[in-house]
């Protein structure tokens, strides 16, 4: 996609890899609106960048989706790029009682959310130059964090509707790309501190300079391994990688 001279909708803008982006994005000279729950994050991030504009959204709540897309859509025609990041990760427990408010709330946000914003504007972004619709996964899309099953489910099943939409919009001018991040040092799972996740800012370089080619599949060089996730061996994968993940909790 090109990196410069756009209009872009970030979802979860507020903080973390939403935040990150947002700013990258701003800096290179587009119009960035954000979005969010918190009202202070978003304050916060738009203080710290003149000319950011930014719109609360509650991603789990269908007419606030439409509200947000309708206020986009008349304050913002020349909208063509639609980044939805918003995201919920919490620990759950496949091998028990799954909490059911829980498991809800994240199959709302983190899937139902970003199919119905895009839904919301697709209309809008096919009217417009050079449209992206991107949406941030996850590697565990392709290897599932059994202590985050639902989670690592939800993202599965977006990498899925991605690749259904991507097809569908082959013949549109609508590019559909998908951001699989690491893991991160962000809020998410409190994970600002943790030592093997990827420092936010040197994933957000990698993500830009891959945002900037014709791929499809954004993947900073460290999830290309979870990305190749081995096909019929990947019980054994995936297996090996939890066994892995339990000793880091353990521990």
């Amino acid at each position: 996609m090109k990196l410069s001279g756009n209009t872009i909708f970030i979802t979860g803008g507020g903080s973390g890899i939403g935040r990150g982006l947002a700013e990258a994005f701003h800096q290179r000279g587009n119009k960035v609106i954000i979005a969010g729950r918190r009202r202070g994050h978003l304050d916060e991030v738009i203080a710290a960048n003149p000319g950011m504009d930014a719109v609360e959204l509650d991603i789990r709540d269908l007419a606030s989706i439409e509200r947000v897309a309708a206020k986009l859509i008349a304050d913002y025609p020349d909208l063509n790029v639609l980044i939805n990041n918003a995201g919920v990760m919490e620990i759950d427990q496949a091998a028990g009682q799954i909490d059911d408010a829980r498991m809800v709330s994240t199959l709302t946000t983190n899937l139902m959310g970003p199919i119905r914003m895009t839904s919301a504007l697709i209309e809008h972004l096919k009217k417009n130059r050079d449209p992206v619709v991107a949406y941030t996964s996850s590697v565990l899309a392709f290897v599932p964090l059994a202590a985050t099953a639902v989670y690592s489910s939800t993202k599965a099943a977006l990498h899925s509707y991605v690749m259904s939409q991507r097809f569908m919009l082959k013949s549109s001018g609508v590019r559909v790309l998908e951001i699989a991040p690491p893991w991160v040092r962000t809020d998410l799972m409190n994970s600002r501190e943790a030592e093997l996740a990827m420092p936010l800012d040197d994933f957000i370089a990698g993500t830009m300079v891959q945002l900037g080619t014709e791929a499809d599949e954004i993947l900073v060089e460290i999830a290309k391994p979870m990305r190749g996730n081995p096909g019929p061996g990947e019980h054994g994968f995936v297996d090996g990688f939890n066994a892995q993940m339990m000793e880091v909790f353990a521990g």
